[in-house]
């Protein structure tokens, strides 16, 4: 295939991550949604070995002050977690994901769609490790814009390499 020079030099290749110095505070970015179904919550339940009757039993939850099931907060998290990587700026350049911290705040039920929206609160530069902390804060919000998790991740990002 060949390009002709007007259509520039942009090709269909698979997106790298920001670089630790690419990261500046205040930078933030919305994900695309993702709607929880049944599906996600039986799946997430024989998973974790987590199949308390708040999960998934519907008539238990009918008396519960929820008055329905609830997705687990872990499984809201991880799935927050899959969000973020399909923005893509963690794409190859993540060391580690050193720690997180974590509030869950309203329940998630069936049907449900949610977003993350995460914003770049700190940096701290640590060159022996080849990079630096960067610390994230991220924020689950249902289809009503309603915080329903919320939180702080800090991840170990790769350096530019100095030539």
């Amino acid at each position: 295939m060949t390009t002709s020079p007007e259509v520039g030099s942009r090709r269909l290749t698979r997106p790298m991550g920001l670089h630790f110095e690419e990261f500046e505070i205040g930078d933030s970015v919305t994900s695309s949604t993702r709607t929880i179904t049944e599906t996600d919550i039986v799946n997430f339940a024989a998973l974790s070995g987590d199949w308390n009757l708040i999960h998934t039993d519907a008539e238990y939850s009918k008396n519960h002050p929820f008055g329905q099931r609830v997705a687990h907060g872990l499984l809201i998290l991880s799935i927050a977690s899959g969000l973020a990587v399909r923005l893509g700026f963690l794409e190859e350049t993540t060391l580690a994901f050193r720690s997180v911290e974590w509030k869950m705040q309203r329940p998630v039920i069936i049907g449900d769609t949610i977003h993350i929206r995460v914003t770049v609160e700190e940096t701290k530069a640590m060159a022996r490790l080849g990079g630096g902390l960067v610390n994230f804060k991220v924020e689950v919000l249902n289809q009503k814009n309603e915080s329903c998790q919320r939180g702080n991740w800090e991840m170990l990002v790769k350096g530019i390499e100095k030539s």
